[in-house]
């Protein structure tokens, strides 16, 4: 039987193992063909050489993750060595069946140690079609973490130095652009309809670092109308709740982009809350630039809903409602 020593000095060994040993437990689970042995700042391996390997290589992504974020919970922790989903966490289950979940690569690492990756097989054809195309569709309903996805690749974006910048926009209102009824200044005007992607920066990005960001715009989120008359270059856009643009505002959108820049239009074209009398712009959109090479359209589905499990019970039973 071979024997490798890891030292572990240089780790917080309480955040490591954590509180009774409840995440040393979960390593040994994952790995029931060797025999793990800690003692002091030392990590006893013994098994075979193949399996030893494997859990060298998973086992420096823990301590990266540790050393990275100085935190380190049981579900962090079961993701970063493969154990499946726990019994206690039903929302994750497929009824009926054994639990299972897709595990796409991490995208980006949040604060307190939040791993965002995709989450379902579409989602990973997000990630997969930005690399490869500068405009991308994420068409389908609530819960399937289409902004969310389109903001975690912006925000790795900027981390990777591929971009200098992160624009989000939202047609402000549903129905029109029509403030002035609203309290305050313009700010605190659009503020409520922009919510959604301050949201998901917050997980992303720490919070005095992401105010950073906005005060010097390196981060900026504006209604879509104040995107008329610019050109976005070098930067990663995203036109969220699409859906409720018209189509001059879509294409208005569409032509601001820059010879260095990437587009995400995300919507679900079963809540369109434009007037009656208005088209959507998503719908023509996808109608128009669908076979256009450098323009990818995903379409997401009840399958990608990662909300609670009755999110998507709520969705079968409208039905096209």
């Amino acid at each position: 039987m071979n024997e490798v020593l890891i030292n572990l000095d240089a780790t917080n060994l309480v955040t490591l193992w954590g509180a009774q040993n409840e995440n040393f437990e979960l390593i040994k689970k994952g790995f029931p063909k060797l025999r793990l042995v800690a003692r002091g700042n030392e990590l006893k391996v013994l098994g075979e050489q193949s399996e030893q390997g494997r859990f060298q290589s998973v086992f420096q992504g823990v301590l990266n993750h540790v050393e990275q974020f100085q935190s380190l919970s049981s579900i962090e922790l079961e993701e970063l060595i493969g154990l499946p989903i726990r019994a206690d966490r039903p929302e994750e289950r497929k009824e009926g069946g054994e639990a299972q979940v897709f595990k796409g690569e991490p995208i980006v690492y949040g604060p307190n140690g939040l791993i965002v990756r995709a989450r379902t097989p579409n989602q990973r054809k997000m990630v997969d079609s930005i690399a490869k195309n500068d405009i991308l569709f994420a068409i389908g309903p609530a819960g399937t973490g289409k902004t969310y996805t389109a903001v975690a690749l912006a925000v790795r974006a900027l981390r990777n130095k591929e971009i200098k910048r992160i624009i989000l926009t939202r047609p402000a209102v549903e129905a029109g652009e029509n403030l002035g009824f609203l309290p305050g200044d313009l700010k605190e005007k659009v503020d409520p309809y922009l919510r959604p992607l301050y949201d998901a920066l917050d997980d992303m990005i720490p919070a005095d670092k992401l105010k950073d960001y906005i005060e010097r715009r390196v981060i900026e989120i504006a209604p879509l109308a104040f995107m008329r008359g610019r050109t976005l270059d070098n930067c990663f856009v995203i036109l969220d709740e699409a859906q409720n643009a018209t189509d001059m505002q879509l294409k208005m959108f569409l032509t601001r982009m820059g010879p260095s820049a990437k587009f995400i239009v995300t919507g679900d074209l079963t809540q369109i809350d434009l007037p009656k009398k208005s088209q959507s712009g998503l719908a023509t959109s996808v109608k128009l630039l669908d076979n256009i090479e450098g323009i990818e359209i995903v379409h997401l589905s009840g399958a990608d809903v990662v909300r609670h499990k009755l999110v998507k019970r709520i969705l079968e039973a409208y039905g096209d409602i």
